[in-house]
């Protein structure tokens, strides 16, 4: 049985006198999109498990702007930028945790130019602390273990920030083969839906991007993907099925792979 999640917002925790010790920034994919929900509620099990003192902003939370910068309306993203900022100061955040890469980019390295300075981590930084100081107990490798995972480098996560250890070594912990892609770290490929591209059709070419980068996948011969990014998930989602192989691969983000080795 699924227990219910409990997820505080802001408002609701000042209201009582609180203060959060950390804000999850949920996104515009962790909110709305119905195949990253999966990914905000195992992120939640793993907080609620660990009882971290967590809260969202819930409706006052905005897009970052960030495609709005990519796809060059810097106007746009100004107005987002400074809209959430005056949020986020409003409730003296300090540190913010989120899923999205993209999120997770503009908030950490775009925001304090504009006044918005704040501790970003991405979630798998915050999962591998929780492994690291006992606060998570993994039971095995669970369903996991003996599996072949292929880690995606998510451009704004690996290349961006240089966050490349945090999402291997949770795989790592789950008694799986981490096995790598030819094109991999600071030589990963995109996966075709950076710079705004998730918004937009393709132009003309011989391949969609994320093609390519199943084909890397598929040379591994792992029976899952993991990724770090929702638009990495749903590109490679939809690269997999390209090829007809959904029923052999699965596309995961480290999040759910973690929640569901913990048994959560």
């Amino acid at each position: 049985m699924m227990s219910t999640l409990h997820v505080p917002t802001m408002a609701e925790m000042m209201a009582q006198g609180q203060t959060p010790d950390i804000l999850f920034w949920v996104g515009c994919s962790g909110s709305f999109d119905d195949r990253a929900k999966k990914i905000t509620k195992a992120l939640v099990r793993i907080l609620n498990e660990c009882k971290v003192n967590f809260a969202v902003l819930g409706a006052e939370e905005s897009c970052t702007g960030d495609p709005a910068k990519r796809a060059g309306n810097e106007f746009t993203f100004q107005m987002q930028a400074m809209m959430n900022i005056q949020v986020l100061d409003g409730y003296e955040v300090k540190k913010i945790v989120t899923a999205c890469p993209h999120c997770f980019n503009t908030l950490k390295n775009e925001y304090p130019e504009l006044g918005g300075k704040y501790e970003v981590i991405h979630h798998t930084q915050l999962i591998q602390e929780l492994i690291n100081t006992g606060k998570l107990s993994l039971k095995g490798g669970g369903m996991f273990k003996g599996k072949k995972i292929t880690f995606h480098d998510p451009c704004y996560l690996g290349r961006g920030n240089d966050i490349y250890e945090a999402p291997r070594e949770l795989i790592e912990k789950l008694d799986a083969e981490l096995v790598e892609m030819k094109r991999c770290k600071t030589n990963g490929l995109c996966c075709g839906a950076g710079g705004a591209q998730m918004f937009k059709e393709a132009e003309k070419g011989n391949k969609e991007v994320n093609v390519e980068r199943t084909e890397d996948a598929l040379e591994t011969q792992a029976s899952i993907i993991a990724t770090g990014c929702p638009f990495c998930n749903t590109m490679m989602t939809d690269g997999v099925k390209n090829f007809n192989k959904e029923h052999e691969i699965q596309v995961l983000d480290v999040a759910e792979l973690i929640a569901n080795a913990a048994e959560l």
